[in-house]
């Protein structure tokens, strides 16, 4: 250990106005950070955090802190929607591709601070949970603040950092952010059960968070030689890994873990995962290299021409394009591989359809209609790939809800005189 590094200061101490601070978020997110901060918010004044951060995920409000910090995300969480308003939130519109090369290229910044375990006993330390952003700009940051905490589960990762890299170290217990594994409701049960037959023993599986993911995942209990090459993977893995569906001799590829206690406690130390970040687990160069990699995510919404809409409900930005533009990308290059996007058929107890005649302006073309493929409700399934334009309309009109059908029928006819 280096004999620059400070041990008792407050993780905080470094925060000074005008500066620029990057804090790993998700499960990476210090909730001794948070603390310190909340009883001491004069140290954000000033304070320029950036952080990727996902609505419903991350707990920390960096703007609640004091008047004068500012904020720079990539998602619109509640943090971000007001400060937009107020002028002290920045929101980048770019996927994971996108934010890394944004932060790669972005000046370096004077503070980074992060959660990672005690050393081993060479002294290295694992970032436990969370290795997708952080290495990207680990290495350029002007001083490296590390949260030890002795309660992440020591996981593979290629990004590992010696102790004696740290310009400032505080060692204690805090809790880690746990993310309740989602309900799967009789709807999401009948979507999972269909996208399971379009899954083959052996296929290489990213997936997205949610009710539906988490059906799909438990969907596959019967099906063995699974891998899983994912920017998150969540509770759901680990059912996966109990009920002997996963290749227990190939690594779990993931940049983040989210879970409960016990998840984090019992089954991430044992089973085979491996920390990568962005730059692998979304790389085009590595995603189209693959076999049978086979997406699922959900949407909030799919149009009669294939386009996906992931990221605005009713003109309201709810989140970001997240990792799915490159596995859409991926999905269509890679040999034998799949993008399924998986959603239930209406929204509002089915007063409004999720499969719509166009993404009008209250929507966004998260993944365009050139790289469709397969689209599940619980209705069934839609194959889009190889469609022709009537084709797919009249597949996803025959997924949407027996009560919407009529109106999408009679909206194509519409299109089709307009051509």
């Amino acid at each position: 250990m280096s004999s620059g590094v400070n041990q008792n200061a407050a993780l905080s101490a470094a925060l000074q106005p005008g500066s620029r601070v990057f804090v790993a978020g998700l499960t990476g997110e210090s909730a001794l950070l948070l603390d310190e901060l909340s009883a001491a918010p004069e140290r954000a004044a000033g304070v320029e955090f950036t952080s990727v951060q996902l609505p419903g995920v991350d707990r920390a409000d960096f703007l609640a802190l004091h008047p004068q910090s500012r904020l720079q995300g990539f998602f619109m969480t509640p943090a971000i929607r007001s400060g937009l308003v107020d002028g002290r939130a920045t929101l980048q519109p770019l996927d994971y591709n996108g934010i890394a090369r944004f932060l790669r290229e972005a000046d370096p910044f004077d503070t980074v601070i992060a959660q990672f375990t005690p050393p081993d006993a060479d002294g290295w330390c694992s970032p436990g949970l969370t290795a997708d952003f952080t290495p990207i700009v680990w290495k350029q940051a002007r001083r490296k603040v590390a949260h030890l905490n002795p309660r992440l589960p020591r996981v593979r990762s290629s990004f590992r950092i010696h102790v004696s890299e740290f310009d400032q170290i505080v060692e204690t217990e805090a809790p880690l952010l746990a993310v309740a594994e989602a309900k799967i409701d009789p709807v999401s049960q009948r979507i999972g059960e269909h996208a399971a037959t379009l899954i083959q023993d052996g296929d290489t599986l990213q997936f997205g968070l949610g009710s539906v993911i988490s059906a799909v995942a438990a969907s596959l209990h019967g099906h063995r030689k699974l891998r899983i090459h994912s920017g998150m993977i969540a509770g759901f893995a680990g059912g996966m890994w109990q009920s002997g569906c996963l290749d227990p001799g190939a690594d779990i590829v993931t940049g983040v873990i989210f879970g409960e206690p016990e998840f984090y406690e019992t089954l991430v130390p044992d089973m085979p995962i491996r920390l990568e970040d962005v730059r692998h687990t979304h790389s085009t160069a590595v995603l189209t290299g693959m076999r049978r990699l086979v997406g699922v995510n959900s949407a909030v919404e799919v149009d009669l021409f294939g386009q996906v809409n992931s990221e605005r409900s009713d003109g309201r930005l709810q989140a970001g394009a997240g990792g799915l533009p490159a596995f859409a990308i991926g999905a269509q290059a890679a040999t034998d591989s799949r993008l399924l996007i998986c959603l239930p058929s209406t929204a509002r107890r089915g007063t409004v359809s999720r499969i719509v005649p166009a993404i009008d302006g209250r929507g966004l073309c998260t993944v365009p209609r050139y790289l469709a493929d397969a689209v599940i409700t619980e209705y069934g399934v839609a194959q889009l790939r190889g469609r022709s334009l009537t084709e797919r309309a009249q597949a996803l009109i025959a997924v949407a809800h027996p009560d919407h059908r009529k109106t999408l029928t009679a909206a194509w006819g519409e299109y089709l005189r307009q051509i």
